[in-house]
């Protein structure tokens, strides 16, 4: 007994003798630490949200003017090492959208070159993968030459953004065909982030949705539902041409609700807006409505995706480009702020800025921005017991906020790393980090110290990581952290 007491004092000197240094205090009791971590103000490069590469990935040049290109195969530029895009921020995610036509080019016979392409690059470019495959476009982009054979001479067709009949059931067997493939083969892919639902009109954008029959809808959007479980999904109700959006989604599992209560279905599903930017006045003059005054304020409830941005990822993508919200629409800051804080009201994640240069007037208020997109985790204090035993319980508690807008969606684990020497071990808590919503949140936790370790004074670390491969995959809004991306909390001293 006598021999425990002194081991215990001399360890507990042991760690007085550093608390000096660290970046907590000891408490008066001399046997509980606390952690209050300084905030960091700057731009975080955090997987699944902030700004997209378009058919581009991290330090490919950007698309020169204010035009883009989309639909097509990517064409890869040379890698010279650097992953910076000038003008454009370091992004996380790369989105690609191909037509069925590069993706299918004979019937039954797949190119998944060109998706295990995008998906490789992306990786070697710190970027994950969000995909669309689009039936067609505007012409001349149409849909594969063997199904334009296959389908031959067709009646005029409901909406101009249609290039075939959606009714034909050729077209159900044959793209939803090609969905339920891609399910088969990319659902649960480490790197693809998400799959934007696409099941008719220009680019996937759904124009005329509301006209196709319950059997032809429900069939094309559950070959999305039923072959990608794991994957995240989007969807896009909110065109502004369905008399009531609700009905988009009418027949499927995908989860919607309405202020009043009502709910329905239980997949819960992300959904993404396009026109970003649309004031109406100066960039549609013919139209007396525009997408971000009347038609996404509207259809986001009316939809049923109010909520959605609890579960699924939000995203957008801006009409045209900023260069040309700059120079032909002649938007100034106070334009910009104000697109910035709608976005924001929708619970934005990610944004498709086409790979066009940010004009040097909007660069401070994108990186704002940036600083609110998604989720943004800082760790605002932490105290804990500074003695634990090994195969016990280890409690602590602390206080969180997310200072941004959307909860995380990825399947990362709050974790803590007990290290000395070259030795170090792993500790995986059981919260859900899915379930920190914008605000403060308070935890009060519990993770067990392995086996097997011998008694002593070990640094103690903090990181959100990877379950896949223990490696830190979050950045929190706090200094100091380590450069193998975890945050030094203090020592903790371990008995038997």
């Amino acid at each position: 007994m006598y021999k425990c007491f002194i081991i215990n004092v001399l360890l507990l000197l042991h760690f007085v003798a550093f608390a000096q240094s660290l970046p907590g205090v000891l408490l008066p009791s001399g046997h509980s630490y606390r952690v209050t971590p300084q905030e960091s103000d700057e731009v975080l490069i955090n997987p699944g949200i902030g700004f997209m590469t378009f058919q581009r990935f991290n330090g490919d040049s950007l698309n020169p003017g204010v035009w883009w290109t989309e639909g097509l195969p990517i064409v890869y530029q040379e890698f010279d090492g650097s992953l910076d895009n000038p003008n454009y921020p370091l992004t996380s995610i790369a989105y690609f959208r191909v037509d069925w036509a590069f993706v299918e080019p004979q019937s039954g016979q797949y190119n998944w070159a060109i998706i295990d392409s995008a998906l490789q690059t992306a990786a070697e470019r710190n970027q994950s993968l969000m995909l669309r495959i689009a039936p067609y476009e505007e012409k001349p982009q149409d849909v594969p030459p063997w199904y334009r054979v296959l389908i031959g001479k067709e009646k005029p067709l409901l909406i101009e953004k249609w290039q075939v009949d959606p009714e034909n059931p050729l077209y159900l067997e044959h793209f939803g065909g090609l969905i339920k493939e891609l399910g088969k083969r990319y659902d649960g892919h480490p790197n693809l982030l998400a799959v934007d639902i696409s099941i008719l009109g220009y680019w996937g954008e759904g124009e005329g949705s509301e006209l196709i029959k319950d059997e032809t809808r429900i069939g094309l959007l559950n070959a999305y539902l039923e072959n990608f479980k794991k994957t995240l999904l989007l969807f896009q109700p909110l065109n502004g041409d369905a008399k009531d959006p609700a009905n988009i989604s009418l027949g499927t599992d995908i989860l919607v609700s309405w202020p009043d209560g009502r709910k329905r279905g239980h997949r819960p599903v992300g959904f993404r807006f396009d026109c970003l930017g649309d004031l109406g006045s100066s960039m549609w003059p013919e139209q007396q409505w525009s997408h971000m005054l009347d038609i996404y304020p509207r259809d986001i409830i009316r939809s049923g995706m109010y909520e959605s941005w609890k579960l699924g990822h939000v995203s957008a993508e801006v009409c045209w480009t900023f260069g040309y919200w700059k120079d032909s629409l002649n938007y100034n800051l106070e334009t910009f702020q104000k697109i910035i804080d709608e976005s924001l009201k929708w619970h934005i994640s990610s944004l498709n800025a086409k790979s066009s240069a940010v004009p040097d007037l909007y660069k401070p208020l994108v990186d704002e921005w940036l600083k609110k997109m998604g989720y943004r985790f800082v760790m605002k204090r932490m105290e804990f017991k500074t003695e634990a035993y090994t195969g016990k319980k280890w409690s602590y508690t602390a206080l969180w906020e997310n200072k941004g807008v959307a909860p995380i969606y990825q399947d990362f684990k709050l974790a803590f790393r007990l290290r000395k020497g070259n030795q170090s071990h792993i500790m995986q808590s059981f919260t859900d980090i899915k379930t920190w919503l914008p605000g403060d949140f308070f935890l009060e936790d519990q993770v067990t110290i392995p086996h097997g370790l011998y008694p002593g004074t070990y640094d103690l670390d903090m990181a959100i990581i990877n379950i896949k491969n223990q490696i830190p995959a979050v950045k929190l809004a706090i200094l100091d952290g380590r450069e193998d991306g975890w945050y030094n909390l203090g020592k903790l001293i371990l008995q038997k």
